[in-house]
């Protein structure tokens, strides 16, 4: 869970889901930081995420959802700017400007609207793909829960594979480029930074979800490894989480 917080400071809260990507991300600066932080599981599979105690924390219904006393912030990118904010600690973007922005727009190639992808789906349904090809190139709502169903929905479940693989391949390839001329031993140099944060929960959901096959994308392969090595990394893995099913450690 990370090392002891700040003294005085009471323990954060951190509502998440073991293989949810956007809390994983939460979990990750969470860990580099060095704080501690209590994990209380949010079943979204049982629908735990629309208890109405828990929409009090997060009206949308999302994790993860972060508790820091008297403050709530539901929102991964929200928690993180949050978190680089108040715990300056092992800082999460650069100080260059130029590597900052990377940074953010690596996020937000990741990160797009719900609603976005949805709209994107149904311009695929109807075979309109000239707009949605833009929109549909981020990845991580192909990864989400109510997507995946709305896809076996209107699609098929047959389809449902195939579609997210195409899109993931899509964005991935996006990544490939925009980070070929700055990527050090990491996103966007040597020292980790918010960008890696974003990019390796979409890695391991490709690769253990969607069966992707990474070896046409070198340097996420490499990114990958490099994260391999990081306890930070390791310890907010899905697998490690405590609401895992003991299956999940095999698969």
């Amino acid at each position: 869970m990370g090392a002891e917080a700040e003294s005085g400071e009471s323990k954060l809260k951190l509502y998440s889901y073991w293989r949810s990507s956007c809390s994983q991300r939460v979990r990750i600066a969470l860990n580099l930081k060095g704080l501690e932080y209590e994990y209380i599981p949010v079943n979204l599979l049982k629908g735990e995420q629309f208890d109405p105690d828990f929409l009090k924390l997060n009206p949308l219904g999302y994790v993860p959802a972060l508790v820091d006393g008297e403050i709530v912030i539901a929102d991964s990118f929200a928690i993180l700017m949050y978190l680089e904010e108040k715990y300056p600690q092992h800082p999460l973007l650069p100080t260059d400007l130029q590597k900052k922005a990377l940074n953010y727009q690596v996020a937000l190639h990741i990160l797009p609207c719900f609603l976005t992808t949805i709209s994107c789906l149904r311009t695929t349904c109807t075979n309109n793909s000239s707009a949605s090809n833009v929109v549909c190139s981020s990845i991580q709502p192909l990864q989400n829960i109510a997507v995946l169903n709305y896809i076996k929905e209107k699609v098929g479940p047959d389809e449902v594979i195939p579609w997210v693989q195409s899109h993931i391949k899509k964005g991935f390839a996006g990544l490939e480029k925009l980070l070929k001329d700055c990527a050090g031993k990491y996103a966007t140099g040597d020292e980790v930074s918010m960008a890696d944060l974003f990019i390796e929960p979409q890695i391991l959901g490709a690769i253990k979800r969607f069966n992707i096959d990474m070896t046409q994308f070198p340097l996420l392969s490499r990114l990958h490894e490099a994260y391999s090595e990081l306890p930070a990394f390791q310890n907010a893995m899905p697998e490690n989480q405590p609401d895992a099913p003991p299956s999940s450690v095999t698969s």
